[in-house]
């Protein structure tokens, strides 16, 4: 197959995803000068909400809710004037998602344009396929216990009732389920596409 008709098999996700990767990119970078030059890193207000704490309210707070239904509250705790450390808590709280998937973009890129020089069929596309499905499993159960342990710390610092214990941290946790079975179904169409390799190699040997 030639690398034409590859290209024409791999779209619209090719260039779709070349595209989404350059604006991710492109936007990252503004993002970082522009935090760099506003000087942010130092200062600045700080907030993080504490999802598993819920509470009432009175029908003085947001109004009177619908009939047979009832009002709660979340409770944001906010820092004016944020130090460093609890910038960089913030930011390790939010900041390794993009970064996970910006980096996944990149080797779904590299992916799809592999397989359209190489073929879509071969031993390197099935390698960049496992490549792409371990890099996700291993990253999206990294990024999760990082941004988990930055919040439930960052959170620790800013409410007097929190402390940060093996409880609380579960409680900030948040599997990443869809993340973890997307991985997975990526490193079964790896095995899939070697075992085709394979037999389509045998094939051609015995004709």
């Amino acid at each position: 197959m030639s690398t034409t008709e590859n290209r024409r098999m791999l779209e619209p996700m090719a260039t779709i995803v070349s595209i989404v990767l350059r604006l991710l990119v492109a936007l990252a970078t503004v993002g970082l000068v522009l935090s760099v030059a506003r000087g942010s890193w130092g200062g600045g207000v700080v907030c993080i909400a504490d999802d598993m704490s819920i509470t009432g309210v009175d029908d003085n707070t947001f109004g009177s809710p619908a009939s047979g239904a009832t009002a709660d509250a979340i409770p944001r705790y906010c820092a004016e004037n944020a130090d460093t450390a609890m910038r960089l808590l913030n930011q390790l709280g939010e900041l390794p998602t993009t970064l996970l998937l910006i980096s996944s973009l990149f080797l779904l890129h590299r992916l799809l344009t592999g397989a359209a020089r190489d073929g879509i069929y071969t031993t390197q596309t099935a390698s960049r396929l496992r490549v792409l499905g371990w890099w996700l499993l291993a990253g999206s159960l990294l990024v999760a216990i990082v941004e988990t342990t930055a919040r439930t710390v960052l959170l620790a610092d800013l409410a007097e009732r929190v402390e940060f214990t093996p409880d609380s941290w579960l409680d900030m946790w948040s599997f990443p389920y869809l993340a973890v079975l997307t991985a997975l179904g990526l490193l079964t169409f790896a095995r899939i596409t070697k075992a085709g390799v394979a037999m389509r190699e045998d094939l051609e040997g015995v004709v």
